[in-house]
């Protein structure tokens, strides 16, 4: 199972007349607020769309009533440019993150560059683009667009897992390797909770009044980074993410959610049941 087409871009509350009033009002409000975004960013203003972005993130927090829980915003120096490093559930993680004091530009796997809404802001708004099926210069050209993002004062958010399947879904190295080679610190952001707000691509319903944990923990410079600190660090997240209580995080049920053959992913080890019930299935329908 994989699903990287567009989603349907309808937003369905669970019930209530009234529910289903803020639900239908929020989807066109957060879909077009890209398009008027993508519009400012003709401009050459990174301060008039960095100010853009986090207007209308409130305002989406405030129709879909997402509760939003920070700590940790003391760790930040807002002179550092930064590659934020952030467990990923779903699409308002982005939410969230627009809470922190920095400037933002998401590494995004170039299938989001087609949503309607979302692509024309990614595109226009200067977010790195990922190709799923490399190519040759796919790399060079990545570390173009990255190059570009620190040279205008931003900071990179990678979504280390490179999926939403749940929290077992273990870390890529990519952030790691960019870290080292712009030598930029890890800012390390522990996200729970937002698979519940809008769980696509397993369900189009908006779900209003939920709460996000966003927990920043110590950042870790570039001097110090190397792949036995990256999983070090990628442990204490989790740790810290199965912690919360304010928020849960989501896991990954392949008896619920699809096996994604064909897509790529692998579970953490600290996960040894799930991960072998993975490699089982795999064998048996001869997926990478």
């Amino acid at each position: 199972m994989t699903d990287s087409s567009p989603p349907r871009l309808r937003f369905v509350a669970e019930s209530g007349l009234a529910n289903r009033l803020a639900a239908a009002i929020a989807g066109p409000i957060i879909v077009g607020s890209g398009r008027i975004v993508a519009a400012a960013a003709t401009t050459k203003s990174p301060r008039l769309v960095h100010a853009l972005e986090r207007r209308f993130g409130r305002l989406a927090e405030r129709l879909t009533r997402i509760h939003i829980d920070i700590d940790g915003l003391d760790r930040i120096d807002r002179t550092r440019r930064y590659v934020v490093v952030a467990l990923h559930e779903g699409l308002a993680d982005a939410l969230a993150l627009l809470r922190l004091p920095l400037g933002l530009r998401f590494l995004a796997r170039d299938e989001l560059f087609d949503w309607p809404g979302l692509g024309p802001y990614l595109h226009a708004t200067g977010h790195p683009l990922v190709e799923t099926l490399p190519r040759p210069g796919s790399a060079r050209r990545l570390y173009r667009q990255i190059e570009s993002v620190f040279e205008h004062d931003d900071n990179l958010v990678v979504f280390a897992q490179g999926s939403i399947l749940g929290l077992e879904i273990a870390f890529q190295p990519g952030a790691l390797h960019i870290a080292r080679r712009f030598e930029h610190p890890i800012l390390p952001v522990v996200l729970t909770g937002s698979h519940r707000v809008w769980e696509h691509p397993y369900s189009p319903t908006l779900r209003l009044g939920e709460r996000i944990s966003m927990r920043i923990l110590p950042p870790i410079p570039p001097d110090r980074l190397d792949p036995a600190t990256f999983r070090d660090m990628e442990r204490s997240m989790k740790r810290v993410a199965l912690g919360v209580d304010v928020a849960l995080p989501r896991h990954f049920i392949p008896e619920r959610d699809g096996w994604w053959d064909g897509y790529r992913f692998e579970i953490d080890p600290d996960f040894p049941e799930l991960r072998r019930t993975l490699a089982v299935h795999r064998s048996e329908v001869g997926s990478p």
